[in-house]
């Protein structure tokens, strides 16, 4: 067998390989493949290597391109947050730009219906302590302003000027403790006092237990501390309750409501006045008093005739009696000294008696006498 091996080994190899080739090519046929197996063979081959290669190139070469790009990234990242944030400035600065532009042209509309004389300011700074409720106005004694003068808003009163400058000016808050307003309600028209209280709330003192104060009652000035002119908001009433002698009123400032930005310094109120015996360091600027409302005729008060008011008391037949003894002694009530009320009452004038009626005449009318 050996011998027969090593005589016919060429002829052995070569039929094993065709037997070979055969059974691969029924095998071939048998799965219905249109690929050689010399190029299956071929890529079975390569593939692992190929696999070591392409991990290899990807965890070097593609790691580098990655974090080339990576960086890039954050680079552009920087950039877009850089300007981000400028867009976001510039949108909050034109914000702010449209918000003076509207509480301008309000305090511009302020001026235009108000019949003071005023001068707008901004405020530029505030003074120190952390209680402190004054603030510094860019308007002067160069602009006109003096101390004195009352700063308001189209909402209201927000304080008044305590010192003035050459250039600046100091205003002192509604809210200081020290601040005191005269204020009348308007519903009611029942004059107080406003005072602040270091809040964001006021005060409203001496008003009786008796007033009538509601809450969501408007508050305005009543021009009796000279300050401010009549007739300005306040504020409204936020909470009243009964106290040991004055009710107790907390007012929420109208004028505050919208902050404090720009305001308006009244230069000259209505029927504006200096008085006498201010210190010459600083001119204190006060407006006249209001005028006084007409005083009422106590005779007409006890005059129920006119009115065709019924006496049905006792308390109306003694003011009929001391009306009728002022009359009889040409004295008129509320000046010179009282009248002698101790003579007797004069009668009344009786009508005369009616004269018979003409056939078809209408009836005669007399006049109404007061009853006695």
């Amino acid at each position: 067998m050996q011998f027969f091996l090593k005589r016919y080994r060429d002829l052995t190899v070569l039929m094993l390989v065709l037997a070979i080739q055969i059974l691969l090519l029924a095998w071939q046929v048998r799965t219905g493949q249109d690929v050689r197996l010399i190029r299956v063979w071929a890529v079975a081959s390569v593939m692992p290597l190929a696999r070591i290669v392409e991990f290899v190139r990807a965890n070097t070469i593609g790691v580098v391109r990655e974090y080339s790009q990576l960086i890039d990234v954050r680079s552009k990242n920087a950039g877009l947050e850089k300007e981000l944030g400028r867009l976001k400035l510039e949108n909050q600065f034109l914000k702010s730009e449209l918000a003076t532009a509207d509480r301008a042209r309000a305090l511009a509309a302020f001026q235009s219906r108000t019949q003071s004389r005023t001068i707008a300011a901004r405020l530029i700074g505030s003074a120190t302590g952390s209680n402190s409720r004054v603030v510094y106005l860019d308007r002067g004694a160069a602009a006109g302003v003096k101390k004195g003068m009352a700063v308001v808003t189209p909402d209201g009163i927000v304080g008044k000027i305590v010192a003035a400058f050459p250039s600046a000016s100091q205003m002192m808050i509604i809210t200081d403790p020290a601040f005191a307003a005269g204020v009348v309600s308007q519903r009611t028209r029942v004059h107080g006092t406003l005072k602040g209280q270091a809040n964001a709330n006021c005060l409203v003192e001496y008003i009786q237990n008796e007033d009538d104060i509601k809450d969501g009652d408007w508050f305005f000035t009543s021009g009796d501390d000279r300050i401010f002119p009549k007739g300005m908001p306040v504020g409204q009433v936020r909470m009243t309750r009964h106290g040991s002698i004055f009710r107790q009123i907390q007012l929420v400032p109208s004028g505050m409501r919208n902050g404090l930005e720009e305001v308006l310094i009244v230069l000259e109120g209505i029927h504006q006045d200096i008085p006498e015996g201010i210190p010459a360091a600083q001119e204190l600027h006060m407006l006249p008093r209001p005028p006084a409302e007409p005083a009422a005729d106590p005779v007409k008060m006890l005059d129920f005739s006119t009115t065709g008011s019924s006496l049905t008391t006792d308390a109306d037949q003694v003011i009929e009696r001391y009306r009728r003894i002022g009359a009889a002694q040409g004295h008129t009530f509320g000046s010179g000294p009282a009248p002698n009320f101790n003579i007797g009452m004069p009668e009344a004038p009786r009508a005369a008696p009616a004269k018979p009626a003409a056939p078809g005449a209408p009836p005669p009318t007399t006049p109404t006498q007061p009853p006695r």
